[in-house]
């Protein structure tokens, strides 16, 4: 079979290379949303923590009875746990995002994990809920 000078070369081995290149990089883009949503939200269970300790703390002093008293306790030691939400789900979306790049540069594709990040969070929020909400019932 001769080539023929006239043919129009076959360019759809690299427009399909093009194609993959650039849903990589929109992957890796979708990625950097969802770490950048993660970080507002584990920003906001950090900053709601804060408020919720310097508030209390301010009227942990003002408090005249002492069920009172443990109820400040109560939700300082609430504020202090969603802090360390915070703190956790910022670490857990940073290696999550970490362990997705790697495995989109080495050309696999993402895993979807057993446990998304998404329920692991929210299992604990709810576990903090129920915590909190038996502290204030039991006393």
């Amino acid at each position: 079979m001769e080539d023929n000078p006239h043919q129009i070369p076959d360019r759809r081995e690299e427009l399909a290379a093009d194609r993959t290149d650039m849903a990589n990089f929109r992957t890796q883009l979708a990625l950097d949303r969802t770490t950048l949503a993660w970080i507002r939200t584990s920003l906001t269970f950090a900053t709601f923590g804060f408020g919720m300790v310097g508030f209390f703390r301010s009227l942990e002093s003002a408090a005249p009875s002492e069920k009172s008293r443990q109820l400040h306790q109560g939700s300082i030691n609430f504020g202090i746990a969603l802090i360390a939400l915070g703190i956790v789900s910022m670490s857990l979306a940073g290696v999550s995002h970490w362990r997705m790049l790697r495995s989109l540069r080495q050309g696999k594709p993402p895993a979807l994990m057993q446990w998304p990040l998404s329920i692991v969070v929210a299992t604990l929020v709810a576990i903090l809920g129920l915590v909190g909400l038996w502290s204030i019932i039991a006393h």
